[in-house]
């Protein structure tokens, strides 16, 4: 597979986290390895790099981008287990951290993973190809109502209810096995006029899928503080979101480590002991330029923020 994929901000991502370079480096989201190899750019013979990916696809192509270089270490692991595998490595503290959040397009490209509504493929969605839950399993299983809750969640689709019971009226006759079935019934769900307007129809339930199978805002929210426990004192953590509960979990996270005191207003002294422990870089997320979304209308709803440890 030809594992191309045009990187979203990244000039602005690898400005805002490389600061030595002779230091240590963490890709969470190698994929095509455009911010790696922007990131190996600006290090020296001294410099680290670690690149994380549960896409052994992924990870087989960044060994044939990155060849002998002795600066490079690679895991094939979910960005999950950041600090159990830097301590493992003895590379600990580092000294920035990346996250590049959402399906790498070869994910979306390759046909058979099941990620795209716009070609017919078994339903899989899975980035790591060996856990075990897949978007089948969920479609053909889950009850009408979580099946309604998971869309309006994570898909912030406004026709969910009407999709759920579409969904299941379907698999009701015969089970869904293939994207296109789902397509198909999630299309049957939405009026016409307004799958003449807008973006494609399933493109939200899709997503809302997608998030479930991989449990993406669980491991988000899971490995951020982590993320920065990693970091040494003045180190950095950018992170790029493409929906807005990602979005909001980076930024309410961020906002918790700027140690703003959360004691009732009416007691005479802080009981919470608030503590400072990063600043952030970013007052507001840094978006794409209008010719970065021309040439890459994937990158349109990508935000950037940047935290510094101190």
């Amino acid at each position: 597979m030809d594992f191309h994929h045009v990187t979203v901000l990244l000039e602005e991502t690898v400005n805002a986290v490389v600061t030595n370079p002779t230091g240590i480096y963490v890709d969470c989201t190698l994929g095509g390895t455009g911010h790696s190899r922007q990131v190996l750019s600006k290090l020296g013979v001294e410099g680290k790099l670690v690149g994380f990916d549960q896409d052994a696809l992924a990870i087989s192509h960044a060994k044939e981008i990155f060849g002998e270089d002795d600066r490079v270490t690679l895991v094939n692991r979910n960005f999950e287990a950041l600090e159990e595998t830097l301590k493992e490595l003895e590379l600990l503290p580092v000294n920035g951290i990346l996250f590049d959040l959402g399906v790498s397009s070869p994910q979306l490209d390759e046909a058979d993973r099941g990620f795209s509504y716009m070609q017919d493929a078994p339903l899989d969605m899975r980035m790591d190809p060996s856990s075990p839950l897949t978007a089948q399993e969920i479609v053909n299983t889950w009850t009408e109502e979580d099946l309604a809750q998971l869309i309006w969640k994570y898909g912030e689709e406004k026709w969910s209810k009407r999709i759920a019971q579409f969904i299941v009226q379907a698999r009701n006759e015969r089970s869904l096995e293939t994207t296109g079935e789902l397509v198909q019934a999630i299309k049957a769900a939405v009026p016409a006029a307004v799958r003449r307007s807008g973006p494609h129809p399933a493109k939200r339930t899709f997503q809302a899928i997608r998030i479930a199978v991989n449990d993406e805002l669980g491991v988000l929210d899971r490995v951020l503080d982590q993320a920065l426990r990693c970091l040494d004192t003045g180190g950095r953590l950018a992170v790029i979101t493409f929906h807005s509960l990602e979005d909001r979990i980076v930024k309410d996270r961020m906002k918790s480590w700027l140690g703003r005191c959360t004691c009732p207003p009416e007691l005479p002294i802080c009981r919470c002991n608030a503590r400072a422990v990063a600043k952030v870089l970013t007052r507001k997320p840094i978006l794409p330029t209008e010719a970065e979304v021309e040439q890459n209308p994937r990158s349109r709803s990508a935000k950037l923020r940047v935290a510094e440890k101190i």
